[in-house]
């Protein structure tokens, strides 16, 4: 059994995607997910012999087209999925290096947003919970992070 009281924990990963604009300034990618009607951060299950890290990428890559560096790990989020099994998404802060979105499968539009755009777009309150301490991994400056 595992922490959560089951058997098996669905395992996934991803990454607060951020680039600086042009200006200097912290922006952060999300994505919208049209089977789930919501807006969240890149990220997918673990395929078998896959790693976390090697996920996180991949999935980034797969979802909105950009290629990144990861940085610091976030903490894991740890919910219920739609069929209520217990997952664990494994974060990381990771700065994109290249690349373009394109409408894909799982994500028809991606943003880049400031902190406190991106904090009022996210649909889940466990995805909020990673801005601030993303912004903190890649040490942005006081004055580029969210007002409290």
């Amino acid at each position: 059994m595992d922490a959560m009281g089951c058997g098996s924990v669905v395992r996934a990963a991803g990454c607060v995607l951020w680039r600086r604009s042009a200006v200097g300034r912290i922006e952060l990618a999300l994505v919208y997910r049209p089977k789930w009607d919501d807006w969240s951060w890149p990220k997918g299950k673990l395929k078998r012999g896959e790693t976390a890290r090697e996920a996180a990428l991949r999935e980034v890559r797969e979802e909105t087209g950009y290629t990144c560096r990861l940085g610091k790990e976030l903490p894991s989020a740890r919910y219920s999925d739609a069929q209520g099994k217990p997952k664990q998404v494994s974060y990381w802060a990771a700065q994109a290096t290249g690349g373009a979105f394109e409408p894909n499968e799982e994500v028809s539009d991606l943003v880049w947003l400031t902190p406190d755009e991106a904090r009022e777009r996210l649909t889940h309150e466990r995805d909020r919970a990673l801005i601030t301490v993303a912004l903190m991994a890649v040490g942005a400056d006081e004055e580029e992070r969210e007002p409290r």
